[in-house]
C-alpha cells in the first residue's frame, strides 16, 4: 500500500487538539476590517473547533495529522 499524500494548504491550516479534534482560524480577519466592529475583529481572534460534518473530509485531506 502506498502512502498517503497529505494536502500541504489543508496541514498549515489545521492543527489537532489533545483529545483529538481539529482546531482552525476564523475567516474574514485579512483585509477590509475599518467597516467591522472591534467586537466582531475580537471574536475572530479565538480559534474555532471544525464542525462535525466535516472532521471525515479533513481526516482523508490530512492521513497523518
Amino acid at each position: 500500500m502506498p502512502k498517503i499524500k497529505t494536502n500541504r494548504a489543508a496541514a498549515k491550516r489545521f492543527k489537532v487538539t489533545g483529545t483529538g479534534k481539529l482546531k482552525r482560524n476564523k475567516a474574514y480577519k485579512s483585509h477590509i476590517l475599518t467597516k467591522k466592529s472591534t467586537k466582531r475583529k475580537r471574536n475572530l481572534r479565538h480559534p474555532a473547533i471544525t464542525d462535525a460534518t466535516n472532521v471525515k473530509n479533513m481526516k482523508k485531506v490530512l492521513p497523518y495529522l
